[in-house]
């Protein structure tokens, strides 16, 4: 039996990994810690939230005394590390809150982690969960590999390299297990509506503007969430403490060939006519300092530990929408309140 302390859980990502570990793996005990900001939504996990093996846990990873009392009182062999301000457009508007959550809060995690486990690492890990925007941008060709260089072009990005730094330095420091993954955009359920593809689903729904940035030419790889959670439960399982490894969905798209395949799929289930739904595409002022392509080299993963994405793109888009269209009371209840305000304020231009 394991105690496993994820963090984030609550989160887009982290609740797909926390409902895969509860499912997959009923004798270890699965902690979820979040803070329930704006993206944090118990309603992702509340399928799970009965079940013996899941517990929940509120609280602030930049809250030391917390955090050591937790690690007393549970005593976790385990924390995978997902929780972070994730939105590139919120850290050029608020880059101290990205400072504050995505470093100090990875560094107040891990001297809880290494003050609790100093009498035993054995068995051990501390599972840090990254992004591929800390390489930077890449021109027409090549791929991010593990060894690419560090070079973050916004303050989300550059917190998360930061947060990268400081757990290889606490494992060549303290010895702290640590393991590092890097992973290329996510799409799936339960994505809060400030990014891309909620955003333009729900806007589509609504016949409202779907906002794109400069001409749509940004180059992303894309991963279904659940194949992300796969990937990280592999990692975990299975990967070597004081590696990194780079996830990715060998999935290159330009945003706005991405938007009109949306357009497409959202035409056909909504009964439209073909087209209409283009007709809302509304090109903006682009973000500043935007990357123009990330790619990701996911070999290493696949060769040394066997995963690979288990849909199609197309599937797994089509996937992504049924459920926004099923689920339209969770897109309602999150596209209300605070962010109203802040999609009124991004995307007025």
């Amino acid at each position: 039996m394991r105690k496993i302390l994820v963090t984030g859980g609550a989160g887009f990502i982290g609740s797909h990994l926390v409902r895969l570990f509860v499912n997959s793996y009923p004798q270890d005990h699965i902690y979820n810690l979040d803070k329930l900001t704006y993206a944090g939504n118990l309603e992702n996990v509340k399928d799970i939230e009965g079940r013996e093996n899941y517990h929940f846990i509120k609280g602030d990873i930049t809250d030391t005394a917390f955090l050591d009392e937790i690690f007393s009182t549970y005593q976790f062999d385990s924390v995978i590390h997902l929780a972070a301000e994730s939105h590139v457009d919120r850290s050029i508007s608020e880059p101290l809150a990205f400072v504050t959550t995505n470093v100090l809060g990875t560094v107040s995690l891990m001297n809880a982690a290494k003050k609790s486990w100093e009498t035993q690492l054995e068995g051990k890990l501390f599972y840090h969960v990254s992004t591929d925007e800390v390489f930077g941008s890449l021109g027409d060709e090549g791929f991010f590999l593990e060894t690419t260089p560090y070079d973050p072009q916004s303050p989300y990005s550059a917190s998360k390299a930061s947060s990268d730094h400081f757990v290889r330095a606490y494992a060549n420091t303290y010895k702290l297990p640590v393991i590092v993954s890097n992973c290329s955009n996510n799409y799936g359920p339960n994505q809060f509506p400030e990014k891309l593809l909620p955003l333009c689903i729900n806007n589509i729904k609504e016949n409202k503007a779907l906002p794109i940035y400069g001409k749509g030419e940004n180059i992303r790889d894309w991963l279904y969430v659940v194949d992300h959670a796969r990937a990280i439960d592999c990692i975990f399982h299975n990967g070597i403490h004081g590696e990194t490894y780079n996830i990715g969905g060998f999935n290159e798209w330009t945003n706005i060939d991405v938007v009109k395949l949306l357009c497409k799929i959202m035409d056909k289930r909504l009964g439209r006519e073909t087209g209409t739904s283009e007709k809302l595409i509304t090109y903006v002022t682009d973000r500043a300092g935007h990357d123009l392509r990330y790619a990701i080299d996911a070999n290493k993963i696949k060769g040394q530990l066997g995963w690979e994405p288990s849909l199609q793109f197309e599937e797994g888009m089509e996937l992504t929408v049924d459920w926004y269209l099923k689920n339209r009371d969770w897109l309602d209840n999150v596209t209300s309140g605070e962010y109203k305000n802040y999609y009124d304020n991004q995307y007025s231009q």
